[in-house]
């Protein structure tokens, strides 16, 4: 059964941090109201999908020190429920633009390419933004609503209005995680002209390896369920932690391929991890070519590449509890089964 989930220190959440924060943007959601005048869809949306553990941060920390995109940052996200006035602040501090006489330089302009757990350092590095994203969604006890219900409960309008105003004030295409909404894409793509959907993909036995690591450092143990609560979970949550994360990893995978398989070329992406460490720039080609054939991004404002030549994976097998061959026998099980319910 699984363990009751009970965080390790370093992961627990600072309830007086959450209490000021929760005061400061229910004070502040009127001024956002504000900013909601400038909603139209003018730049593209960009969500990374796929499942935990993939190399989406990675792929999020790289995007965003390109230049090509705004993001939510680790400071923007304290704006969770007032992201436009958020934004507004955020310009006023670190925009260079708004700098009067050095006043204020305090805040880190570099994005290194660490990261814990998808928790990254610095007020101008990507944050995950789950925050916002549940204000607007209706998910309670799993991650996940059949579309009639999502559509019927959930605020995607208000969605969409929000994160076209926010794109607009940075006047960029507007890159997020959105593996919220991993069994929910129909739905998300619905809500827009012009998004792209990344799906970022590991091979599947590290990223095994890699969420069962996350769940040591995030609970002590590798038996407490961790990220989203898929359809599936309910499932997938007792049994033994190889094939829970095993099944989880098949789960979303599967979900993904389904939710973009109907999108055209221009709204989709296959990321496959090993081959995007080997050759970031041509992902960054990639990008811009469905940006501009979309009409997300003016062509003459889109910057030359000038990241990393390459990055190291860390596809090497490390966990005591379990065989790499014992990963690899589990997910094809997992795997097979998907890919029956498929073809069916």
């Amino acid at each position: 059964m699984a363990a009751p989930e009970f965080r390790m220190n370093k992961y627990k959440r600072v309830s007086a941090l959450e209490e000021l924060l929760k005061d400061l943007n229910s004070n502040l959601a009127g001024a956002n109201e504000g900013y909601l005048k400038d909603s139209d869809e003018r730049f593209s949306k960009i969500f990374l999908m796929g499942p935990h553990r993939s190399g989406s941060t990675l792929f999020m920390q790289w995007l965003a020190n390109t230049g090509l995109t705004a993001y939510p940052t680790n400071m923007l996200s304290r704006f969770f429920g007032a992201p436009l006035v958020g934004a507004k602040i955020q310009q006023l501090l670190t925009d260079a633009r708004y700098n009067f006489r050095n006043e204020i330089l305090d805040f880190s302009s570099d994005i290194n390419f660490s990261s814990e757990n998808g928790k990254t350092t610095g007020a101008l590095a990507p944050n995950e933004f789950w925050y916002f994203w549940r204000r607007f969604l209706p998910f309670n006890e799993s991650d996940y609503m059949p579309a009639d219900e999502l559509r019927e409960k959930g605020n995607l309008a208000g969605f969409r209005e929000e994160l076209n105003a926010l794109a607009n004030i940075f006047e960029k295409p507007f890159a997020m995680k959105g593996m919220i909404m991993n069994q929910n894409i129909p739905e998300l793509s619905a809500q827009f002209e012009k998004p792209l959907f990344i799906w970022v993909r590991r091979d599947p036995i590290f990223n095994i390896q890699s969420a069962l690591e996350a769940r040591k450092r995030q609970y002590g143990d590798i038996n407490t369920w961790y990220s989203f609560k898929i359809k599936e979970y309910p499932h997938l949550k007792d049994l033994d932690p190889l094939e829970s994360v095993a099944g989880q990893i098949a789960a979303i995978n599967h979900s993904v391929e389904l939710g973009i398989a109907e999108l055209p070329d221009s709204n989709k992406l296959v990321v496959q991890y090993e081959d995007f460490c080997k050759r970031p720039e041509y992902y960054y080609n990639e990008i811009i070519r469905r940006l501009i054939e979309q009409g997300g991004v003016n062509s003459e404002q889109v910057p030359e590449y000038s990241g990393e030549a390459r990055f190291s994976n860390t596809n090497n097998w490390r966990l005591e509890e379990y065989s790499q061959d014992n990963a690899e026998r589990v997910y094809e099980k997992f795997f097979n089964e998907k890919n029956v319910q498929l073809s069916l």
